[in-house]
């Protein structure tokens, strides 16, 4: 298999960079650089940016906003996007929900949500997660039962990221709790400020609250909102979660962060010489460098594979990529705090009115070293969502060994 870039696709790449250059502001690129988090604002105003360019969605069918880019184009397209790096599309509409609804739901639902989606018009959470339902997904416990044409939800979501922006939130719920746990569960679109939701922060060991819990008591959701079949959900969730895999290797993201890594390595200093310089600090570099470089070829191979694949089937190698990808994630934020070591330790949240009292003294250390624990402690994450790596590893044993 010939994994080389034809000059046509390298020609594209350039297109992609300069397109970035000129329009996502140059403050924006430096939050992502220096790690920190950019507004629900400046995402919005960046997607209608791509989407006035016609780039917001390039994996979707043509009929609804895509490209018609093949998934070379594609995957050079979310590579370049990672390692400039620009504010990624918002996951759960774009890469989520909207492949859902345009492989498996109706004609109405395909032109009520999906041109919402591409323009941000609309923000979309998960509602997957449960208490004491984590791996397990399929244990899950919320119900939808059906009274006409409504379904009433009760149950809780947990893990809830960003869901405190969203306007719609997606769910599976149980609708058959007599069947198989598999075939006995549904996949609604259910609009967050129907009566009877209430949301609820999390504050997680990075100091953030991206995450939430969701509460549904008695809550109306009209039977248009079902996608697909009744009782097919588990099937759905599959096609979705294997594109969720796909796109958690970051490989571009870690190029960007290694990048970074020898950038401040070079200002750190351990005795007389730079950090970058010191053998066992590059010995370590060089091993993460390594096992991206394989992380790509793999991607590669799993990208030219995209051509042949049967539609809403999702590749079982997208697991060898979610547990590699997922590791370097974690191996780059270890690096960027072994380079500047103890400065990490002081963390004041950027913006936080109910932080508790903090020291007046000055932050110690540079600025850039502020970030680095956040990161790694939010990054701790990454091994477990989209399916727990040790989930993974069944699903190869299974799907790719036979085992």
């Amino acid at each position: 298999m010939d994994l080389r870039f034809t000059p046509e696709e390298n020609a594209f790449r350039e297109e992609i960079r300069a397109f970035f250059r000129e329009n996502l502001p140059e403050e924006v690129r430096r939050k992502i650089v220096a790690g920190k988090h950019f507004s629900k604002q400046e995402l919005v105003d960046w997607t209608r940016a791509l989407n006035r360019k016609g780039w917001a969605v390039p994996h979707w069918p043509e009929e609804w906003g895509g490209t018609g880019w093949d998934p070379v184009r594609q995957y050079i397209f979310l590579s370049e996007m990672q390692s400039h790096p620009a504010p990624p599309p918002l996951p759960f509409g774009v890469n989520m929900v909207a492949p859902v609804i345009y492989t498996f739901g109706s004609d109405e639902q395909k032109k009520r949500f999906l041109p919402r989606i591409a323009n941000l018009d609309d923000w979309w959470c998960q509602g997957f997660s449960e208490p004491g339902s984590g791996s397990d997904l399929a244990s899950l416990k919320t119900r939808a039962v059906r009274e006409g044409d409504h379904y009433i939800v009760n149950g809780q979501k947990t893990w809830t990221t960003l869901g405190q922006y969203a306007d719609w939130i997606f769910c599976l719920v149980r609708t058959d709790p007599a069947a198989k746990k598999q075939e006995g569960i549904s996949f609604l679109l259910i609009d967050m400020t129907t009566p009877g939701i209430t949301l609820r922060p999390i504050q997680t060991i990075d100091g953030g609250r991206e995450v939430n819990e969701v509460f549904f008591d008695d809550v109306k959701v009209p039977v248009d909102n079902l996608v697909g079949q009744e009782n097919k959900g588990w099937d759905y969730a599959k096609f979705l979660l294997g594109n969720e895999r796909m796109n958690i290797a970051r490989v571009g993201m870690t190029k960007e962060r290694l990048r970074r890594v020898r950038e401040l390595a070079s200002l750190e200093r351990v005795g007389d010489v730079p950090l970058i310089e010191t053998p066992r600090f590059r010995e370590k570099l060089a091993a993460v460098e390594i096992e991206l470089k394989a992380l790509e070829m793999t991607q590669l191979r799993v990208v030219a594979g995209e051509r042949n694949r049967e539609k809403g089937k999702p590749d079982p190698a997208t697991s060898v990529l979610k547990i590699k990808g997922s590791e370097l994630q974690q191996m780059t934020t270890e690096l960027l705090m072994d380079v500047v070591g103890p400065y990490a330790l002081p963390y004041v949240p950027e913006e936080d009115d109910d932080a508790p009292d903090l020291p007046n003294e000055p932050p110690i250390g540079p600025d850039y070293a502020a970030p680095m624990a956040p990161g790694y402690f939010n990054y701790r994450k990454v091994s477990i969502y989209g399916g727990s790596n040790e989930i993974q590893r069944q699903i190869i044993a299974k799907a790719i060994l036979g085992l």
